[in-house]
Formats: structure tokens, sequence, C-alpha cells
């Protein structure tokens, strides 16, 4: 009896199970039975895989703290519509990627499918709202933004009443964004907030989702105004309030709001529950807000120490010993600067952004400083590092780098003749002295190098050569234990590299010590000596010059150089200070007349920024000694500057005057005026002009030769002018430097104006000018017409 009871039971059960899996008729068992199957079973394993994948994209996303955060974390990858085969290793991959959002708009989508109780129009299964909510987010996520919008739009019209709707409006705003339709979005959730009813978790992400719309289009004030309205609101996502304190407070940074942006990160760094990311990078932020006059440097300075010594900060470590070096740099400490600067390059997870901000700063130092070389080497340290080459800093810096390679080179040059000139000054005894102690330090240097190679020889790098190894360490044969070989083996190694930094590849030539020689002033260095004579001091003293007109010449090139160090210091680099330095030692070396009026007015200029009483004793020297000069006039009458173009005796208006006259062919007169104005304005940025203006005068006039000479003084005098690259590329053609036979960057072009009638003209005109000649047809047609040597200078620009 009790046997069929049972089975009668299991009977009835099974029975009753079959009529309510019915999804068409609306009785209880059936509605019960539905949703607990789609919450229990379907929807709970898909949020279990929707919620470990979005872990592991939230894990493994990188934030550039050096920059903006964006407020979504994030990455857009574009995706290329191409056939893929399915059998494919790469597809399995890519499935694996977001298989997790895969598996989750599966069990979404089989909810739907299989549970789904639509009965007249009305949804009875409670659960099937949720499953469209987790459908549309996995889409989102999975970056399928345009069937996400149409999944969130249809909860929206489906299910008004239920607790997803307002969620639902909101990742439809989201995805709207991200498909750039930003005002459609704002205007929707400007709608949404009006309503009342709507919870503070949802008013949190309207927010949010509006500060991404006006972020995408530039609107830095509204975005600010909405990230700070999320404060308001309670949430139980503190990942992004978190991410909403931190950009908020860089915002208010970019937009000079410094003491804005210390609140927000002071709460970020009181806010209990952001992840510790966020909290130790707002330290490190709140740091760069530092003020040497309203901030305690002694309190700052012991809270990033005390960071720095916590274990758990190691992976940033880098950030905290830089912000300790930029509050000691603030305070003008920079030798304790340079050592934080170089702590933070020698922590083992230094990040490669970090490094690159290290080694500008210990750059600007050494510059600051005078060791260019130095400076120039931790810059191109930065430039390897830079993935992106075209942000602003970077761009700044290549020209700043490109300018420290003239800086070396002026610098070696004012270095070296000045020691020619040191010589040449000598008594013959102090000359002789002065070559015995050279040839002694010559005489030591190859006598380190033989113990170099017998212990190369003798131990092959692993033992002792010689009895002092066996002293300092007993029985040992380890090469680093032997001082002495240790101390030859760093000579040799800087012989062979040079002087190198602390960086990686340091092998790598763009690394490499610099080389500062120009190819004109190349000195006698070991490589140049001949090795018979290197210790014949009389080999030395030969190359002593003697003649007046050589040693004027190097006079002259070593007082061009302080000048030109001087301008680039005061115009590229505005080192005033440097720059005066330089200035005033050439008034010092009595310079010739005609540069002494410019010197004085630079360092009247330079001086205007740190010591007055020097500037104002240049400017009298200028309207007492030079009254009737052009300088004296700008002093004067500062309003002359700008009004230059109305002034008939401005610079810029006589080179106006002077080219009209060479286009007129009045080449005499040019060639006066030139003369009389290179004079005037010598040393000033209109010189170049006259110079180059000059010298096609001249091919008009004397010929090809004269005008060769005349070029070559151009590009040799001003070589980073555009007057004297133009010189150096049509020198270039007049030498036969040529390509696929044709001559390169010779102006083509005949002046346009009216020409006498010239038989050997009209027969050059025949020429077919829709075709570049070749060289040798230019060089006979150049012989042939030494009154028409190409094309005249380029005009002044406006």
């Amino acid at each position: 009896m009790k046997l069929t009871s049972i089975k009668l039971l299991i009977i009835a059960s099974l029975a009753i199970l079959i009529f309510s899996c019915s999804t068409k008729k609306n009785r209880f068992l059936n509605r019960a039975l539905h949703t607990t199957s789609t919450k229990y079973n379907v929807l709970y394993n898909g949020k279990v895989a929707y919620e470990a994948q979005k872990k592991q994209l939230d894990d493994s996303y990188e934030d550039d703290f050096w920059n903006i955060l964006p407020i979504e974390p994030l990455k857009i990858e574009e995706k290329l519509a191409m056939p893929v085969d399915p059998f494919s290793k790469k597809t399995e991959k890519k499935d694996k990627a977001s298989g997790g959002f895969a598996k989750a708009e599966e069990k979404a989508v089989k909810a739907v499918q299989k549970h789904s109780m639509s009965i007249g129009g009305k949804e009875r299964n409670k659960q099937i709202d949720d499953a469209y909510f987790l459908l549309g987010k996995s889409r989102y996520y999975d970056q399928r933004f345009v069937p996400a919008l149409e999944t969130f739009k249809y909860i929206v019209s489906k299910y008004p009443t239920s607790p997803l709707f307002n969620p639902a409006r909101v990742w439809s705003a989201k995805s709207l964004i991200r498909l750039g339709i930003e005002d459609e979005a704002i205007y929707k959730l400007n709608m949404l907030l009006r309503y009342k009813n709507v919870s503070e978790q949802v008013r949190h992400d309207a927010h949010t989702a509006m500060a991404m719309g006006y972020l995408k289009q530039d609107s830095i004030q509204k975005v600010t105004t909405y990230l700070d309205s999320t404060l308001l609101y309670k949430t139980k996502d503190h990942n992004q309030r978190a991410r909403n304190l931190f950009i908020l407070g860089q915002l208010h940074r970019q937009q000079n709001k410094i003491d804005s942006s210390n609140i927000a990160f002071d709460k970020l760094i009181a806010f209990k529950k952001a992840p510790y990311r966020f909290k130790i990078h707002a330290q490190l932020e709140r740091a760069k807000n530092y003020n040497r006059n309203t901030d305690s440097t002694a309190l700052f300075i012991k809270t990033l120490k005390k960071l720095a010594r916590n274990r758990d900060n190691r992976p940033f470590l880098d950030g905290i010993y830089y912000q300790i070096g930029k509050i000691e740099l603030a305070n003008n400490n920079t030798e304790i600067a340079s050592e934080y600067f170089e702590k933070s390059l020698r922590t083992k997870l230094a990040k490669e952004s970090q490094k690159s901000l290290a080694y500008e700063e210990i750059g600007n130092i050494q510059f600051d400083k005078a060791n260019f070389l130095k400076a120039g080497s931790y810059y191109d340290s930065v430039l390897n590092i830079a993935k992106d080459k075209n942000t602003k800093r970077i761009r700044k810096l290549v020209r700043k780098r490109k300018s420290l390679d003239e800086v070396i080179r002026l610098e070696n040059s004012t270095h070296k003749n000045d020691s020619i000139l040191d010589i040449v000054a000598m008594s013959k005894e102090e000359q002789t002295n002065f070559f015995n102690t050279y040839i002694e330090k010559l005489k030591k240097k190859d006598e380190e190098q033989k113990i170099i190679e017998e212990n190369k020889k003798g131990t092959g790098f692993t033992g002792d050569a010689n009895a002092s190894s066996k002293q300092s360490v007993k029985g040992s044969k380890f090469y680093f234990y032997n001082t002495q070989t240790v101390g030859f083996g760093k000579v040799e190694f800087q012989k062979i590299w040079g002087e190198r930094t602390l960086a990686d590849n340091w092998r790598l030539s763009n690394n490499k010590s610099i080389d500062t020689t120009n190819n004109n002033e190349k000195t006698d260095t070991a490589e140049n000596i001949d090795d018979t004579k290197k210790f014949d001091i009389d080999y030395y003293l030969d190359k002593i010059p003697t003649e007046e007109k050589e040693i004027d010449s190097i006079t002259k090139k070593r007082n061009k150089a302080y000048y030109n160090l001087g301008l680039i210091y005061k115009e590229q680099f505005k080192k005033d200070k440097l720059a005066t330095a330089r200035l005033e030692h050439l008034i010092g070396l009595s310079p010739d007349k005609k540069m002494v009026l410019p010197i004085y007015y630079h360092l009247y200029k330079a001086f205007e920024s740190f010591n007055t009483k020097k500037s104002d004793y240049y400017k009298e020297r200028i309207v007492a000694e030079y009254p009737e000069s052009r300088y004296a006039q700008i002093i004067k009458n500062p309003q002359a500057i700008t009004n230059k173009n109305t002034d008939k005796n401005s610079p810029e208006n006589i080179y106006k005057e002077t080219y009209k006259l060479y286009k007129e062919e009045k080449y005499p007169i040019v060639l006066e005026k030139c003369t009389t104005n290179i004079t005037q304005f010598a040393n000033t940025a209109i010189a170049p002009k006259f110079e180059l203006l000059k010298a096609y005068a001249i091919a008009k006039t004397t010929g090809r030769e004269d005008f060769i000479k005349a070029l070559t003084f151009v590009a040799t005098n001003y070589p980073n002018n555009e007057e004297g690259k133009h010189a150096a590329k049509v020198l270039l053609g007049l030498k036969g430097v040529a390509t696929n036979n044709r001559l390169q960057d010779i102006p083509q072009k005949m002046p346009t104006n009216k020409r006498p009638k010239n038989p050997k003209y009209e027969e050059s005109n025949k020429i077919n000018r829709n075709e570049l000649p070749t060289k040798e047809k230019m060089l006979k047609l150049i012989d042939k017409n030494k009154g028409n040597m190409g094309a005249p200078p380029p005009p002044m620009r406006k």
C-alpha cells in the first residue's frame, strides 16, 4: 500500500510539472516555476559569468595617472568585420577574451526564449526584465553598442513599471555617448533627472553619464559641475566614486583652481572604501599641488617618506621619490632633488611615464648648471622612452634638444679657442711646462693600458695577474676582488664607451655621449696625434699659432661663439643669467667695435628680469655713447618697435626698399646699400637678409665665382637661419650635387621684371623650361649668363 501511494504521489507531481511548463497559461504554478527557474538557474549562471568577466576587465585596465583619467574605464577596440575561420586559434583566443560576456548574453537569451510568459500583452515572469538588462550590459561591455542600445530601449518601452526602467534609461544614454550621439544622450538624461521618484543610485549614475557626454564635447566646466554633483548622492559603486573624485581634482588643477583640486584629493584620501591605487595616487597628486608659501614643506616630505617606508607601496615608489624631488627642487635644494630623481629611476617597478619625467627633471637641472652634455643625454633618454612623439611636451623637448646641439657646439668652440689663446699668451717656458705635463699624462695612460692588456692575457678577466689580488683576497681569482684591475677596467670602459648615464639600453648609440666637435673645428685629439711624435714636445710647440692673422681669426671665432651663446640663452631658453654671464665675459675680451653696441643692448634687456641696476647701467651707456643708433631710438621711444611698418627708417622697411631696387635691376646701388646696412645692423636679425641680397647682387654684376664666395659666407655664418639654409642649398647645386643627373634646389625662375634685350639671354630662353636641365647644361648656362644668376633671394616675410 505504501509503495502504491508513493507511486501515485510521484505521478501526480509529474503531472503538475508537465501542466506547469507551459508559458502560455497564466497560472500560479506556471509563473512560480518559470520565475524560479529563470532566477536561480539560467540568470544566476549568466550573472556569475558577467561579474567574473567584468572583474577581469577592470583588473586588466591600466589607468594612466599621468593624464586625465577616463570617467568609465573601458578600452575601445576597433573590430573589423572580416570573415574569420571559426576553427582558427585566433578565434578561440578572442572567444576566451570576451567569453564571460558571451556566456552571459547566451544565458540571457535562453531565459527570454524559454521562460518568457507574455500573455495578453503583459509579461508574467518578473525575471525577464532582468534578463534583458543583463543582455544589454553584456553587449555594452563587449563593445557592441548598437545592439546594446536596442536592448535598453526595448526595456524602456516594454517595462515602464520595472525597477530597471530608470537604470535602463541611463545605460541607453551611455550607449548613445559611445556611439558619438552626445546631444541626444544629454537631452534624455536631463529629462530623467527632472523626475522626483528617481533613486540616489540612478541620480549618481545619471550625473556621471552626463559628465561623460560633456567630456566628449570638451566642455570641461560642465564636466566638473556634474562630477561634483555625483558626490551629493549615495552609491554602492565605490570604485566610480573614487574615480570621479580623482578626475575632479585633475580637472580643477587643469583650470588652475588649486584649492578646489586639493579639496577633491583630500576627500579621496579620507574615503575609506576607495581602492588603494586611487588613495596613493591622490597623495601624489596632492603633492603636485604643493605651494611653498602656503603648505608645510616638512609635513609633505614627512608624509611622502612615510609612504616610501611602507612595503605595500613598492609599486608606487617611483612616483613617491619623484614628488619628494619636486618639492626639494621647489625649495632650491637641487642636489637633494637630483638624488631623489635618481632614486625614482632606480626603483625596480618604475613606469615608463614616470621615468620620462624624472629624466627630464635631471636634464633641466644639468642644463641650469651648464652641463650641456649630460643634459643632452638625459633629454635623449626621454625621447627614447616616449611612445607618442606628437604631444606638446615632447615636441617642445625635441626643439630644445636640437637647440642644445648648437649650444654644445658653441660651448666647446669657446673652450677650445680659449685654451688655444691661453697657450698663445704663455711665455715659452710656460708653454714647455704645460706640454711636459700633458706628455706625462699620456705616458701614464699608456702604462695603464699595458697593465690592462697583460691582465687580459694572463687571467682572461678571471684571475690575479699580480700579487695585489692575492693579498686582497687570499686564494681568490675573481676579477672584481682585484681593486687595481677593476680601476684599470673602469678606465678602459670610459675609453671605449665614454661617459654613460644610468639608463636602460645604455649601449645604444643614441645614449652615447654627444659628439660635440664641429667638422670644421676638430682639435688635435689622441686619434689625430702621430704616435711616433706624441711624446715629442717640439711636435706640440710647433702647432701653436704664431702668425697674427691666424690668432685674429681664432679670436673672432671665439668672440662670435660667445655672442651667439648669449643670444641663444636669452632668446630661445630664456636663461637670462647664463646669457649675461657669456655676454659680460665677451665685453671683457675687447671684441670688435661693431659688436659692442648689440652686446650692450642684449645685456640691458637680459638684466631687466633679475637685476634692474645692471640693466639701467647698460641702458645709460647705450644712450650716452651711441645716441644716434637704432638701439638708442628704441630705448627712447619704445613705440618705434610697434610702428616699424610705418617707420621709413626701420630695418624692415630699409630692406624692402633695397629689395625693390634689386627687382628694378639697379645692382650697383643694391651692393652699396647692402654693404652700408650690414654694418649698421650688424648682429641683428635683419643682417643675414642683407647678406643674401648682397650675394645675389654680386651674382648679377661680377659672376659665378664671386657669387659662390658670397653664398659660402652666408651659409657659414648663418647656418641656422633661413637665409643660411637657402644659401647652402644653392651652393650644393652650383658645386654639382645632383640626383638622377639633375641639379637640386637651384631656383629655375628668372626675375619677373622686364629685362633688356640681350642675345645671350634670348639664346638661353630657348631652353625648354618644362624640363629641368641636366648638370652640364646648367653649368654652361651659368657661365654664359653671368648677369642672370638664378632667382632673387626670398623677400622679407610679413
